[in-house]
This record gives structure tokens, sequence and C-alpha cells, in this order.
């Protein structure tokens, strides 16, 4: 299958986002992963070693891509975390994805976190996030699955965000 779309796959763990965007056509330019286990991993499941902690990566280390797709910390926003949000340092990992979108403007993305997001301090949190994106022209669709609704057997509610850039419409 010829390359379809270009995609950048950040805070990647084992790869487990980057599968259906591969098997849809697309092609990884770009992934970032700080966790070494979570890089051997992925290096054996994909053949690459992912870049290290985005936070030192510059957008010029980044290709061009389509879609940016990012399983961002959840920690400081989950309730079995420490719920600290973005006065924890991995709560402010989402502002290295605003950095990335606001300098690369893909196309789409894809964002992955918690349920516990959309609530987190009394929803602020999500609206800061929100307001970040749309603000670089996204519209944002959201919602929160149940991955028993998926034909997994276990209680897991992640929260997906995905955003389509309204300016290149």
């Amino acid at each position: 299958m010829s390359e379809l779309f270009r995609f950048i796959d950040l805070f990647a763990g084992m790869g487990g986002i980057r599968i259906p965007f591969e098997e849809l056509g697309g092609s990884c330019v770009f992934s970032s992963e700080w966790d070494k286990s979570a890089q051997m991993m992925y290096h054996a499941n994909f053949g690459e070693i992912p870049a290290g902690d985005i936070t030192k990566i510059t957008n010029d280390e980044i290709p061009e891509h389509d879609i940016l797709l990012a399983g961002f910390p959840c920690q400081p926003f989950s309730i079995i975390g420490n719920g600290k949000g973005f006065a924890d340092t991995r709560g402010t990992l989402f502002f290295e994805i605003e950095r990335i979108i606001r300098d690369k403007k893909p196309e789409a993305f894809l964002l992955e976190n918690v349920k516990q997001l959309v609530k987190h301090d009394n929803g602020k949190t999500f609206q800061v996030i929100l307001s970040k994106l749309k603000e670089m022209g996204y519209f944002i669709h959201w919602k929160v699955l149940n991955a028993l609704d998926y034909g997994f057997n276990f209680h897991f509610h992640p929260h997906i965000k995905i955003g389509k850039n309204y300016l290149k419409l």
C-alpha cells in the first residue's frame, strides 16, 4: 500500500496508537518516548527507537506531517495519579504538543488521555486545552469512550480529542 499520509507519534509508549494509522496507509515519520523500557518495546514492535524527551527536541528536528498523534501523560489528571494538573511537570507536556502543532500546522491530530481530564479543576484544565487548540484554527471533536463498547474485556475510559485544521479546509 502506498503512503496516504504522514504522521508523528508523540508520547508513543509501545506504539498502540500508531498501529491503526499504519493500517490505514499512513507512514510514521517521527516518534518520541522518553521511557527507556517503552523505547525498547517500541523498537521490538516497529524496528525503530523513538527520540527521547520531547522537551529537548526542537521543532526543526520534527519532520513535516499531516497528522499528530499523542497519548500525553495522564497521571496529573487521573484519580490514581496526583491530580495536580498543570502544577505537575507531566501535566505541562500538553504545551509541547501545542508548540509542535503551532509550528508544523498538521491537517489533524488525535490526542488521548483519561476521562478525568474533562472535569479536572472543575473543567478549567480542559477548557485551557480546548482554547489553545481552537485559537490555532482547529475544530475539535472530543468524546469519552468505554473500551467495553469496542470489544475489549476491561473497564477503561480513554478521553479522545480529534482536531481538524479548519483554516486548511
